[in-house]
């Protein structure tokens, strides 16, 4: 790719930035632990919801180790509302493996960290780009678009393609402020309805979906602590995708356990009803 050209772009990505960066808390720190709270909460929910509730959840878990300590039902208690409950259940098992194998201290190396649950190659690649400004690429959907856009290149290119020319355009030593920078572009400037670009997924209807029964089935646990799987399935007989297929596939995922000749439903890893803890 021609060097003038690339620093052209680049001039105009940061030229945009420096007059409308956007502030997240997220970006006061670059604490890698911080960093990986707040990229796996922005893997399928809104800034702003993250950035109301980040601030929050580090008050309650302020390091990995204080999230690896804490029970599941806390967890999701502290996670309501950010939606992907699932997302909160794999950061404490993230949180746990880190204490295990690295001592505590989110690894810096791409390769490590995607070994962890929840983390994905994106967010592999974003955690040390945010926290260490690691020149490394990280593509997300925004900068995706404006890459595509710019670039003027197919949409149809590949991931690995795309991931090349990322890398080509990076400007080094600057990686952090650069995928800011081209995050509030796309956010704020290429937008999809600007470019006709259409976003890599799409979200399906949340309300009356199996991930609407499943919320409200673990809301329903998280208050009352413990409720029998026959009360459940009568409560929700009219649910359309068979409510006891979806309390069968949160007990394998290990979010919620059945026992008793009862089959009493509840949070992983409790005792009872009180949601004490279970040692040992």
């Amino acid at each position: 790719m021609n060097v003038t050209f690339v620093e052209s772009f680049q001039s105009k990505i940061f030229d945009f930035y420096q007059q409308n960066r956007r502030s997240f808390p997220w970006r006061m720190t670059t604490d890698r632990y911080a960093i990986m709270v707040s990229e796996v909460m922005l893997q399928q929910t809104q800034t702003d919801r993250v950035a109301r509730r980040f601030p929050l959840w580090l008050e309650r878990f302020p390091d990995v180790r204080s999230l690896a300590s804490a029970s599941l039902r806390e967890v999701l208690d502290a996670w309501s509302g950010l939606g992907y409950n699932s997302r909160g259940q794999r950061l404490h098992r993230a949180a746990a493996m880190v204490v295990e194998q690295f001592d505590g201290q989110v690894p810096e190396d791409p390769t490590l960290l995607i070994e962890l649950p929840g983390i994905g190659a994106y967010t592999s690649r974003s955690i040390p780009v945010f926290a260490d400004n690691l020149d490394i690429a990280a593509v997300d959907t925004n900068i995706w678009r404006v890459l595509i856009y710019e670039l003027n290149l197919p949409e149809s290119i590949t991931p690995k393609a795309l991931m090349g020319v990322a890398e080509e355009v990076l400007p080094k030593g600057r990686s952090r402020d650069w995928h800011n920078a081209l995050m509030d572009y796309g956010a704020q400037e290429l937008t999809a309805k600007k470019t006709g670009i259409a976003p890599l997924t799409r979200q399906s209807s949340f309300k009356g979906s199996r991930r609407w029964y499943r919320s409200a089935l673990l809301r329903e646990l998280l208050a009352s602590g413990e409720l029998s799987r026959e009360s459940i399935e009568e409560r929700y007989a009219d649910c359309p995708h068979d409510i006891g297929s979806i309390v069968d596939s949160m007990v394998m995922e290990s979010m919620i356990e059945e026992y008793g000749e009862q089959r009493m439903l509840r949070i992983a890893g409790e005792l009872g009803g009180g949601g004490e803890r279970e040692e040992g």
